[in-house]
């Protein structure tokens, strides 16, 4: 239930916001970087994907928390979101899947929350300003403002994927005809189902594992998982896939693993002013011209005109021709920005998967022949 506790959210920019507190209220002043998704489903998949390590979410959707949380949607054990704002959160969910509603979820993995707040406003703020950072205070002070503003632009997210990496390698799945590794950038719950699925043993190893280590475990094919932050800030993780294209092995690079696969074959990576945060983003296939839908969560993207001739842009973004996906000319590799998953439902969801699976297999025959 609310608590009737007031709270302020302060943005860099000097905007003010009153809401309520929801969920957990036992912290002090709060910075993050501020960021909106337009999802209007997946709000538990939202909070507990490591790619949103560190930062404040707005939902647009105005109301969360209606069919409440299952365990069995998570996307990892736990959540990496500094906190979360919603116009309003549903109380008592109503779905047969549901376990337990959202504020315990929030409560239990200590997340700060607001309610009552225009969203609307608040994410106008956010497109014609860009992503800042912003700052959850229990009291405000008109007199300390300036100072606030001050402190609040030097709040930064350092070594991120560091932090929500796996620590060990995990093993699954045994005695199957092919083996992936996933090298964990933030990896996903569902992406390693995807595999799960098809006959393949997988194994997920740390960020900073070298590739040397990755080729002594015989891999078939290697997957660089999405994960959280600016990319080229890992250069020793740049280094070491820089080193696994050179070993002619089949590469997939999804979100994160995208970008950190085009920086280590010399590709350059940007900043966008909002982000692309949702389940609604329109890419094209450059091959075939048809349009997928897809969900999407990243602030960086591909310098489409970094990209060198043994980089061909197979998806491209329809709302601002950003760089959405690559296939390599001279290493067997391909990347997407996107979720694995194009969308759910079409025949064709997992076009990329399907490829790179495809790719994996073709190889091993050629190799036993």
């Amino acid at each position: 239930m609310l608590n009737n506790k007031r709270a302020y959210l302060l943005l860099e920019n000097g905007s003010l916001f009153e809401a309520d507190l929801f969920g957990y209220d036992e912290f002090d002043d709060l910075c993050a970087e501020i960021v909106f998704n337009t999802s209007m489903v997946g709000y538990t998949q939202t909070l507990t994907d490591p790619s949103y390590y560190g930062q404040m979410i707005v939902q647009t959707f105005p109301l969360i928390g209606n069919y409440g949380v299952n365990p069995l949607d998570f996307e990892n054990e736990k959540s990496y979101v500094r906190a979360y704002i919603a116009r309003e959160f549903c109380k008592e969910p109503s779905n047969f899947r549901s376990r337990y509603s959202i504020e315990k979820f929030l409560i239990d993995n200590k997340i700060p929350a607001l309610c009552n707040i225009d969203t609307r406003a608040l994410t106008k703020q956010l497109r014609t300003c860009g992503t800042m950072n912003a700052i959850i205070l229990k009291s405000f002070d008109e007199n300390d403002k300036d100072k606030i503003l001050k402190e609040l632009k030097n709040c930064k997210i350092t070594n991120a994927i560091a932090k929500v990496s796996t620590k060990e390698s995990i093993f699954l799945c045994s005695m199957r005809p092919y083996r992936i590794v996933i090298m964990d950038f933030g990896c996903k719950k569902s992406d390693v189902y995807e595999f799960i699925g098809e006959d393949f043993d997988v194994i997920i190893v740390p960020y900073d594992t070298t590739a040397q280590k990755i080729k002594q475990l015989n891999p078939d094919g290697v997957l660089l998982s999405d994960g959280p932050s600016d990319p080229m800030e890992n250069t020793e993780v740049i280094s070491e896939i820089k080193k696994l294209s050179q070993m002619n092995m089949p590469i997939l690079g999804v979100g994160m693993g995208h970008q950190l696969l085009a920086l280590a074959n010399g590709a350059k990576t940007k900043k966008l002013k909002y982000g692309h945060r949702g389940s609604s983003q329109p890419v094209k296939d450059v091959n075939s011209g048809k349009v997928y839908i897809t969900a999407q969560n990243h602030g960086y993207v591909v310098d489409r005109d970094s990209l060198s001739d043994n980089m061909h842009m197979r998806f491209v973004n329809i709302n601002d021709n950003t760089c959405e996906g690559i296939e390599y000319t001279d290493i067997p590799a391909l990347s997407i920005q996107f979720n694995l998953k194009l969308c759910a439902g079409a025949q064709d969801s997992n076009l990329l998967l399907d490829e790179f699976i495809s790719m994996v297999k073709e190889r091993k025959t050629n190799a036993s022949k």
